[in-house]
């Protein structure tokens, strides 16, 4: 029973209306451009983060270990930084949290974001087909996530 409650709350959660999610196109802490449209086929998990935030700290650990499961296969993670911090600074930040995916430099304001960001963390899981399939305002776990791409797989 309990089980049950949890993950109908996981589910209540995720659960937004599909849209098209806004292409945008964001320099990354190692120099590249990257564009949501270049992992068209895959599930993205676009992360809104601060270093100051204890939540989104917590919540790297287990991004982490969903994206070196699922990047050569199903899923990646892209962390999006949204505050004001230099290149090294957050690529120094990245190797002492042992980021292993993406991290961009966000551009508050630009309205370049995937959608809003009511508060950190937000994340937005796009489909494969570019759709924003759910929003979560607050940290997440990687359950959460491979239980939302289960429950996906079943439709």
């Amino acid at each position: 029973m309990k089980r049950n409650i949890v993950f109908s709350l996981i589910i209540l959660m995720f659960s937004v209306a599909s849209a098209s999610a806004a292409e945008f196109r964001l320099q990354g802490i190692d120099g590249k451009q990257y564009a949501l449209s270049d992992y068209k086929g895959k599930w993205v998990i676009v992360n809104y983060w601060a270093t100051w935030c204890p939540p989104c700290l917590e919540e790297i650990p287990e991004l982490v270990d969903f994206h070196e499961r699922h990047k050569d296969t199903d899923a990646v993670v892209l962390g999006v930084n949204y505050e004001e911090k230099t290149r090294q600074e957050l690529l120094g930040f990245s190797d002492e949290y042992m980021i292993t995916y993406p991290v961009l430099l966000g551009e508050m304001g630009s309205g370049k974001n995937v959608g809003p960001i009511p508060g950190l963390p937000t994340t937005y899981v796009i489909s494969p087909t570019g759709e924003i399939m759910a929003r979560q305002v607050g940290p997440l776990t990687a359950k959460m996530l491979d239980d939302f791409l289960l429950q996906q797989a079943k439709k």
